[in-house]
């Protein structure tokens, strides 16, 4: 089922243009959907109460393998199908599938919909619009609050998101010419299941302390080069727009680890940097004050346009990455032929 590097280069960018163009259409099944709706099977059938340590993470640790092998097998035989009945039905099909997987659209509008609230001084609309992108609560944040939990959770979307799934396609791009099942598709639908599974589940609060363990723990492990890589491109994408790099720069060593997340701090710490910004700090998450560290330097108080100027790095970064891997691509190519 091997498809040439050069058609999946192709339909890896349909895929970015699709997700720019459309999003996610409501009235069109979404299959990240159908991924969340199995972890909620498998969440309550597993997930009994009261819950203890032990058996717990072990059922949490087998609810996520199940929804990997699920998830890969059903990906790998859906395109198996698809390129026997025709090579074109097998390409349009690919694109719209490794679509879903970016959500460049469905993250900016509804980041959009805070900075709207927010011009219109509508704080109680902005707390809701908020409510919808982060886990922590939103009921009682003031403007200054709002605007830091938007620029936060636009930066670690930035990589969960999008930077992500584009890595795992452009790692697929590889991987499918030694194992036929590897494609950039399957890898990115099980990125977005790993992922999927700990926005379900993986909490520090009960009932999900001991069973979103592992989930937690392995989506860690997943975003842990990509949340890397994505970071890097974002100070470089920051800097070509027009923001500071040499700052991000300076900020992203400095406080890319003062998170309880390994991985979170990073594209937060390059976002700060880049903006003059300082972010983190205290939450509330299901009634608990959580104690974060901040991240960057009070340059410049926040305000709305930072927003505004994240959304702007979170889709450079994306054109950056892409081009990227599209660069990478051709200098290998290059490469062996020359040898």
């Amino acid at each position: 089922m091997t498809v040439s590097y050069w058609i999946w280069m192709l339909m890896i960018l349909g895929a970015v243009a699709l997700d720019w163009i459309i999003g996610d259409p409501v009235i069109i099944p979404h299959p990240i959907v159908w991924i969340g709706r199995l972890i909620g099977k498998f969440t309550k059938l597993f997930n009994t109460v009261p819950e203890k340590e032990g058996p717990s993470r072990a059922k949490g640790l087998l609810m996520w393998a199940l929804v990997i092998l699920i998830t890969g097998g059903v990906t790998a035989l859906v395109q198996w199908l698809y390129l026997k009945i025709h090579p074109v039905l097998f390409i349009a099909v690919a694109v719209w599938f490794l679509g879903t997987t970016l959500a460049e659209k469905s993250l900016r509008q509804a980041v959009e919909n805070v900075g709207k609230a927010l011009d219109k001084g509508d704080l109680p609309s902005a707390r809701q619009q908020v409510g919808y992108l982060c886990g922590r609560d939103t009921s009682a944040l003031s403007e200054h609050e709002i605007i830091r939990a938007t620029v936060e959770t636009t930066a670690e979307n930035t990589i969960d998101g999008i930077l992500a799934p584009l890595f795992y396609m452009f790692l697929g791009v590889i991987l499918q010419h030694f194992v036929w099942f590897l494609t950039p598709l399957t890898l990115a639908m099980v990125y977005k299941a790993v992922n999927t599974m700990d926005s379900m589940t993986g909490y520090i609060q009960a009932p999900y302390t001991h069973f979103g363990y592992f989930p937690a723990k392995l989506d860690d492990v997943f975003n842990f080069p990509a949340a890397r890589l994505g970071s890097w491109v974002m100070l470089g994408a920051g800097g070509i727009i027009g923001d500071d790099f040499k700052n991000g720069c300076r900020i992203y060593k400095r406080d890319k680890n003062n998170h309880r997340s390994p991985n979170a701090g990073h594209p937060e710490s390059a976002a700060a940097g880049l903006l003059h910004i300082q972010i983190g700090g205290t939450n509330i998450y299901f009634g608990q004050v959580v104690e974060k560290p901040t991240i960057g330097d009070a340059d410049e108080p926040l305000s709305a346009a930072h927003i505004k100027k994240t959304l702007g790095i979170m889709t450079a970064s994306e054109v950056g990455l892409a081009f990227l891997g599209v660069v990478v691509y051709i200098a290998a190519i290059f490469l062996q032929m020359l040898k």
